[in-house]
């Protein structure tokens, strides 16, 4: 069985208790129970939380880190990959991910929600899952309409929003067809 990568992207800020840190601790466990391994970042916040989910499942967790951050990935991750730097970074997630969910988070993730969207848009990357939660909603709507005026009805319907663990799931597993074999 080929192995599939869901690379994660979210806030660093979410501590255990708070209401992202467990959705997104949720989200890892039910990926990893699906069978996927979890990439993220690597370090704290919705990243801890999905890599704590996963591994509470039983799943392979990667994290990938910048090497001149001094940081180690917290102590969830399986494998690190320490990147020389931010963009080098991006791209080990990018290119790890078989799909993609974007969670809550500030401009970091809005960089990576942009890149792979952008990189799926223009074709430079395989068409792959690119789910967001509704906290995107404005921007990806923002986004979508100035693509439908540029004709590209394609590139404004590449972003899923779902607010539920269960369908983010069910959606990535229908798309990468996991789990549909009798």
């Amino acid at each position: 069985m080929i192995e599939k990568v869901i690379t994660i992207f979210g806030s660093s800020k979410p501590v255990e208790g708070d209401e992202e840190y467990e959705f997104a601790r949720k989200l890892g466990l039910e990926l990893g129970r699906a069978g996927f391994t979890i990439c993220n970042g690597g370090y704290g916040g919705t990243m801890e939380a999905t890599a704590r989910g996963a591994k509470e499942s039983g799943a392979k967790t990667i994290g990938v880190t910048i090497a001149t951050l001094n940081a180690s990935a917290n102590k969830w991750i399986d494998d690190e990959i320490k990147a020389r730097d931010l963009l080098e970074r991006l791209k080990i997630l990018i290119e790890k991910g078989d799909a993609y969910v974007v969670l809550r988070g500030g401009t970091g993730t809005l960089v990576e929600l942009s890149l792979a969207w952008e990189l799926i848009n223009k074709n430079f990357i395989s068409r792959k899952p690119l789910i967001a939660v509704s906290f995107w909603t404005p921007i990806i709507q923002t986004i979508s309409k100035q693509l439908l005026s540029e004709g590209s009805i394609e590139g404004a319907s590449l972003v899923r929003i779902i607010d539920s663990v269960d369908e983010i799931v069910e959606h990535i597993k229908n798309a990468l067809a996991i789990g549909n074999k009798q």
